[in-house]
């Protein structure tokens, strides 16, 4: 009987100290031991599934993925009971609504405007550098190691 099915037999805590018996004979070996157990999945919790298993987890992964974008999507269209970020559409209470609706309204326009003002603070800040800058080089004095020596 092979070493590895008699270990298997034992299970994961056989494996695990037939890796550290290794670590302390000689390190190399322990290194051989544990590339092994990595390798061939002995200790490998994600995969369950038999000889096909590095497919059938992408093939997981992918189906997760898939679920996400089909409800980012269902979001988007407003399929899914509520709006974008998950509330409900509606409280039942159509002042409330309308007064939710009108405040998000509201803070969505300071947002815009805010980022409007930031972007021409911004603007006006860079005018003032860009325009001192050439102030600055207009004044500067002409370089005197560029000017050719006066005659002798």
């Amino acid at each position: 009987m092979p070493i590895a099915a008699k270990l298997d037999e034992f299970g994961k805590p056989a494996w695990i100290a037939l890796m550290i018996l290794g670590f302390f004979a000689w390190w190399p070996l322990g290194l051989v031991v544990l590339a092994f157990i990595i390798g061939s999945g002995r200790m490998g919790c994600w995969n369950h599934h038999g000889t096909d298993r590095g497919m059938s987890r992408w093939q997981n992964k992918m189906e997760r993925m898939q679920d996400k974008m089909e409800r980012m999507r269902a979001k988007m269209d407003g399929r899914a009971g509520g709006d974008w970020w998950g509330s409900a559409p509606s409280s039942g209470n159509r002042a409330f609504d309308d007064y939710r609706q009108e405040t998000m309204r509201r803070l969505e326009d300071e947002q815009r405007e805010f980022k409007e003002f930031l972007e021409r603070l911004r603007f006006a800040k860079d005018r003032q550098e860009f325009d001192q800058f050439m102030a600055e080089r207009h004044n500067r004095p002409a370089d005197p190691g560029s000017q050719p020596p006066p005659p002798a």
